[in-house]
C-alpha cells in the first residue's frame, strides 16, 4: 500500500521537511537538502546504477558538472529546491528529489532517484507528490520529467500520479509533462495527514498478523463457525483463534475462553456474538491490544433509534481505544494478496485474485456479488462489507483503494451516503489515477413530497446523485451486470484515446445491434479510411462488406478474423474495436477466439497499442468470458453485442473527463457575504425560517455581486407608476409575496405597460384580485421593472439538500423549466468547468449559442453567475433554496439580468438528512 507523505513540520527544514510513511508502515524522514547535506547526497548518487547520476542532472537541465552546485551552492540559487530521505532513527541518504523552475518560472523541471527496494513500498509516489505540492503552493502550472524510453518506472509513476500528463518522445526520450495547477493540489498538512493516517489505520484490517473469532460456535450453522472455517479454508497466512469460553476446540483448532487469554498478540478480530455482548467484547479486545474489528452481529441502527444509540456508543468506544472497525450488521472483508489469504467473512469460497476492490453496503448482497464477480472470471484485490458503516465507509475504503498498489479499479454497491461531500472531495482526487465505477440503488422517488420552489421541485434525489457523480468522474453503473462488465474491460484493457469505433463481424445483425447501442451512447461509428478499405478488399470475398461495421460473412473463419482484426486495430482512424462473432456451424468458436487473441496481440506492437479491444461470441455452448494471447493480454468477452457499445461510451467518457482540464475555484473578492448574512439573519429574527421578501433577495443577490434587473417593490400605486417613469416604458408590474409563488395563476403579473395609467391600473388589478381571494395579506406590494424581452429567459437556482449540500440547477426560463424539464445539476462547491459545462448541457444550448437569428447569449456571464451562486450558498448555510426564473441572458458582453428571485433562509441546524 502506497501511503502519501505525512506533513510533520521541522523548523530547522523548512516547512518541507516532514515523515513520508511507506507501504509496509515503515518511515523515512524527509529533508529539505542544504549545502552541509551535499556530500551525503552525492554519495548517495554516486551509488547508483551507471546512467542514473546523468538522468538526474539532464532532468533539471543541468549539465552533469552542475549538480554538484546544484547541491553545494544551495540548490534555491538555481531557482529550485532539492529534498532527500533518510530512515527514521537516521542512516545514509535513500532517495533524492528536486525541481528547478525554467521559462516563464510557471515550469519546474523535476529530478527522482530511488533506492529500487523503497520503489516498491511507494517512496517514488510520496516524492512526486510533495514535488507537486510545493510547486502548486509556488504558482507553478506544470512539471517537466524526462528519462530514457526504456525507463518504464518513472512512466508509471508519472501516469498513477493523478496529475494531468502528456508525453512526448524525442531522440531516445521520454518527456512527461505533468499539470499542478489543480484545487486538489491546495490540500492543507493537515489534510494528507488525514489521508495517510486513514489509509495507514486500514492496515491491521486488511493485512492482518492474526486473527481472532470471538463466538467461534461448534454449531456449524452458526455465524461464528463460518466465519472459523472461512478463515480456515482460505489459508490465511497466520494464526486463527477462535474464542469460546465453553469449548476447548472448534474446528479442531484450539479455542480460548476470553480474547485476553490467548496470550499472543492479536492483529484483527472478528465478532459474531449477540448484540448485547458486543461492548464487552470490545473491552476486552481493547485490553488485548487488538488494532481492527469486524462486527459481524446485527441489531444495531438497522433496528430503529434504540438501536443507533447502541450503535453511536459502540463507535465512540472503539474509537476511544484507537481502533478501527467494520460494520456492525457488516458480511465481513476478504483479502485474496497470496502473502495474507484473508476470508473473514460469510463467503464459502474466495474469489479469484484481481485488481478490483468491491465494497457493497448491503450484507446479504455481497455473497451474491462475490459469487457474479467469480463466474465472471473478473479477480478482485479485496472485498468489503461495511455494513452500517459506524467507523469505516465507503469514503475510507476509496481512499484506501486509492494507495492500494494492488488496487487498479474500484468498485461501490451503494445503497446511501454518510457523507457525500467528502466522497465528492475524495472521488474527484481517485478518479483521476484510478476509475471508480459504482451503483447506486434508490433511483426513484417514491414517498417524494410536494416541493416549494421550482429548483427544489427538480433537485430529486437522484438527480443530485448523478450530477455528484459527473463531477467527480465516478462511472455509474445501472446494474451490478454492468459494473461488472465495465470493470472487466477496466481491468483488461487500456482507456480509449477518443470515440471512433469500429466494428468487425461475421454477421449484419449483431453489428447493427452494436452500433446503435454505441452511437447511443456518444461513440462515433465513421466509414474506414480508403487505404484501410482497400486492404480489407485484398483480405475478404467480393460479397463481404468494408465499411464500418466490417461484415465478413458467414463464411469468415479463424484466418480471416487473424487478418482484419489487426488491419483494423492498426488503421489510425480507429480508437476502439468490438470484435463480433456469432457461431454458424463451419469452424470451431475456440479457433476463431484464439485467432482473434492472436491478431490483437500482433496489433500491437504495429499501430494498435493503446486501443480496447471487445469481443462477443454470440450463442456459443462453450461459455468463454477471456480470450487470451500468448502475451497474457485478456479481450473480455460479453454475451450480447449492446452491452460493449454502451460500456465503451461509459470508458470513453471517463477516459474525456480523465484528460481534461479539472478546473479551478473561484473566489469573488467583491461579493460581500457579511452583508448576504445580515440580511439572511436579521430575516430569521424577525420572522423565522421562510422566504425572503422581494426587497431582501434582491438585496443578497446585488451584495453577491449578480445582476438584478432595474426596478424595485411599490407599496402602493403612486410609487409603482414613480418606479416606472424612473426605468422607462415598456414597464413590467409583478405581485410581490413571500407566500405566493406562481404569479401568473393570480393573475399577479402585467406585462408591456406603456405609461403610469396602464401601471397604475395592473397595481389596483392585482391588489382587487387578492382581495376577492381573501389574500390580500399575502401582497407586499408590487415589483415593478422595465420589459427584458431582448435575450434568452433562463433559469438558475439552489437547492440545500440536507445529504448533499447545495445543489446547483441551470436551465431554460419561464415556464418550460416545468414543462420540459432540460435543466442540469451540480453539487456546490463548484469549479468553472463545472459552470461550463451545465451551461452547455441543456438541450436548449442551441438557442444560447444564437439559432436561426436567434441572438447568442452571453455565456461567460452566466457561467460567472452560477459560479457566484455557489460561492454565496457556500458561504452562507442558512440560505435553503434560491430559485431566480426567468433569468434574460443578453448578447455577449451585455451579461445577464434576473427578473424574478425567490430565496428561503432557515437555520442550518434544523436542517436534517
Amino acid at each position: 500500500m502506497s501511503i502519501r507523505a505525512v506533513f510533520e513540520p521541522a523548523p530547522s527544514r523548512s516547512e518541507a521537511a516532514g515523515t513520508l510513511v511507506l507501504r509496509d508502515e515503515s518511515r523515512l524522514m524527509l529533508q529539505r537538502a542544504l549545502p552541509e547535506d551535499a556530500q551525503r547526497v552525492e554519495r548517495f548518487l554516486g551509488g547508483l546504477d551507471a546512467g542514473e547520476r546523468r538522468q538526474v542532472a539532464e532532468s533539471l537541465r543541468l549539465e552533469e558538472g552542475d549538480l554538484d552546485d546544484f547541491l553545494e551552492e544551495t540548490a534555491s540559487s538555481f531557482g529550485g529546491e532539492a529534498f532527500f530521505t533518510e530512515p527514521e532513527g537516521g542512516g545514509p541518504v535513500s532517495s533524492f528529489a528536486a525541481y528547478r523552475l525554467i521559462d516563464d518560472e510557471r515550469t519546474a523541471a523535476i529530478a527522482l532517484a530511488v533506492l529500487p527496494e523503497l520503489r516498491r513500498k511507494g517512496a517514488g509516489s510520496l516524492l512526486l507528490e510533495r514535488l507537486a505540492v510545493l510547486a502548486a503552493r509556488r504558482d507553478v502550472e506544470k512539471l517537466l520529467g524526462a528519462a530514457s524510453a526504456d525507463n518504464r518506472g518513472l512512466a508509471e509513476l508519472c501516469r498513477r500520479s493523478g496529475l494531468a500528463a502528456d508525453e512526448s518522445r524525442s531522440d531516445g526520450r521520454v518527456t512527461y509533462e505533468l499539470g499542478v495547477e489543480d484545487p486538489e493540489l491546495a490540500d492543507s498538512p493537515g489534510g494528507l495527514a488525514t489521508r495517510v493516517f486513514t489509509a495507514a489505520s486500514m492496515q491491521s484490517l486488511f493485512r492482518p498478523r492474526s486473527v481472532a473469532v470471538v463466538g467461534a460456535s461448534r454449531n456449524p450453522d452458526s455465524v461464528g463457525h463460518r466465519i472459523l472455517t472461512a478463515l480456515l479454508g482460505s489459508r490465511f497466512a497466520g494464526p486463527v483463534y477462535p474464542v469460546n469460553p465453553e469449548a476447548g476446540h472448534v474446528a479442531a483448532v484450539r479455542a480460548y475462553p476470553s480474547i485476553g487469554e490467548i496470550g499472543a498478540e492479536v492483529d484483527l478480530a472478528v465478532i459474531a456474538v449477540p448484540a448485547r455482548a458486543v461492548p464487552d467484547v470490545v473491552e476486552q479486545c481493547a485490553e488485548a491490544g487488538v488494532k481492527a474489528l469486524v462486527v459481524i452481529t446485527a441489531g444495531f441502527a438497522e433496528t430503529g433509534e434504540d438501536g443507533r444509540r447502541r450503535q453511536d456508543e459502540l463507535r465512540d468506544r472503539v474509537r476511544g481505544h484507537g481502533m478501527r472497525m467494520i460494520g456492525p450488521n457488516c458480511l465481513g472483508l476478504i483479502h485474496t494478496d497470496p502473502e495474507v489469504r484473508l476470508n473473514a467473512s460469510f463467503a464459502p469460497r474466495m474469489p479469484p485474485r484481481g485488481t478490483v476492490g468491491l465494497c457493497s453496503q448491503s450484507g446479504a448482497l455481497g455473497i451474491a456479488i462475490i459469487e457474479l464477480a467469480r463466474h465472471l472470471g473478473l479477480g478482485l484485490s479485496s472485498f468489503v462489507s461495511v455494513g452500517n458503516k459506524a467507523d469505516v465507509s465507503s469514503n475510507d475504503l476509496l481512499e484506501y483503494w486509492e494507495e492500494d498498489a494492488d488496487t487498479d479499479v474500484i468498485l461501490f454497491y451503494l445503497e446511501s451516503f454518510g457523507n457525500p461531500r467528502r466522497f465528492a472531495r475524495i472521488a474527484r482526487r481517485v478518479s483521476r489515477r484510478k476509475p471508480v465505477v459504482a451503483v447506486k440503488s434508490g433511483r426513484t422517488e417514491a414517498g417524494g413530497h410536494a416541493a416549494s420552489s421550482h429548483t427544489a421541485a427538480l433537485a430529486a434525489a437522484d438527480t443530485t446523485v448523478e450530477a455528484l457523480f459527473r463531477q467527480t468522474g465516478v462511472i455509474r453503473a445501472d446494474t451490478l451486470q454492468s459494473m461488472f462488465a465495465i470493470a472487466r474491460a477496466l481491468t483488461t484493457q487500456p482507456l480509449p484515446r477518443g470515440r471512433r469505433l469500429a466494428v468487425v463481424t461475421n454477421s449484419g445483425g449483431p453489428g447493427i445491434l452494436c452500433v446503435d447501442a454505441a452511437e447511443a451512447a456518444g461513440m462515433e461509428v465513421e466509414p474506414l479510411a480508403d487505404e484501410t478499405r482497400n486492404r480489407l478488399r485484398e483480405l475478404l470475398p467480393e460479397e463481404a462488406s468494408t465499411h464500418n461495421p466490417v461484415d465478413m460473412i458467414a463464411s469468415a473463419g479463424p484466418q480471416e478474423y487473424r487478418r482484419v482484426v489487426e488491419a483494423v486495430l492498426c488503421a489510425d482512424e480507429v480508437d476502439a474495436l468490438v470484435v463480433i462473432y456469432t457461431p454458424v456451424g463451419l469452424f470451431d468458436t475456440g479457433a476463431v477466439g484464439d485467432a482473434v487473441a492472436e491478431a490483437v496481440e500482433a496489433a500491437r506492437t504495429s499501430g494498435g497499442a493503446d486501443k480496447p479491444v471487445l469481443a462477443s461470441i454470440i450463442g456459443g455452448e462453450q461459455e468463454r468470458f477471456v480470450l487470451e494471447s500468448g502475451s497474457g493480454e485478456q479481450v473480455p468477452v460479453y454475451r450480447f453485442p449492446e452491452e460493449m457499445g454502451r460500456l465503451l461510451g461509459q470508458a470513453a467518457g471517463y477516459a474525456e473527463w480523465r484528460r481534461s482540464d479539472r478546473g479551478s475555484f473561484r473566489d469573488f473578492e467583491d461579493a460581500d457575504l457579511g452583508a448576504c448574512r445580515e440580511i439572511c439573519a436579521e430575516a430569521l429574527r424577525a420572522r423565522g425560517a421562510g422566504w425572503l421578501s422581494v426587497d431582501e433577495a434582491r438585496a443578497v443577490l446585488e451584495s453577491a455581486g449578480m445582476t438584478v434587473a432595474e426596478g424595485g417593490v411599490a407599496g402602493d400605486e403612486d410609487a409603482a407608476v414613480a418606479i416606472a417613469d424612473e426605468v422607462g416604458y415598456p414597464a413590467a408590474v409583478k405581485l410581490a409575496s413571500l407566500e405566493i409563488v406562481h404569479k401568473t395563476e393570480i393573475g399577479g403579473v402585467a406585462l408591456d405597460l406603456e405609461n403610469g395609467d396602464e401601471v397604475r391600473g395592473a397595481w389596483r388589478r392585482i391588489h382587487e384580485r387578492l382581495e376577492e381571494e381573501g389574500r390580500l395579506d399575502a401582497m407586499e406590494g408590487v415589483l415593478v421593472q422595465p420589459m427584458l424581452g431582448d435575450g434568452t429567459e433562463v433559469m438558475m437556482g439552489v437547492n440545500q439538500d440536507p445529504l448533499f449540500g447545495p445543489v446547483v440547477a441551470f436551465g431554460l426560463g419561464g415556464i418550460h423549466v416545468e414543462i420540459l424539464r432540460d435543466v442540469a445539476f451540480r453539487t456546490s462547491p463548484m469549479t468553472d468547468r463545472d459552470a461550463r459545462e451545465m451551461v452547455r448541457e441543456v438541450k436548449g444550448f442551441r438557442l444560447l449559442e444564437g439559432y436561426r437569428g436567434h441572438a447568442a447569449a452571453d455565456l461567460e456571464a452566466l457561467e460567472e453567475a452560477l459560479l457566484r451562486l455557489s460561492f454565496l450558498v457556500d458561504g452562507l448555510p442558512e440560505i435553503a433554496e434560491i430559485d431566480l426564473n426567468p433569468v434574460f441572458a443578453c448578447r455577449p458582453g451585455d451579461g445577464y439580468r434576473i427578473a424574478d428571485a425567490r430565496i428561503r433562509v432557515e437555520p442550518p441546524d434544523e436542517r436534517r438528512p
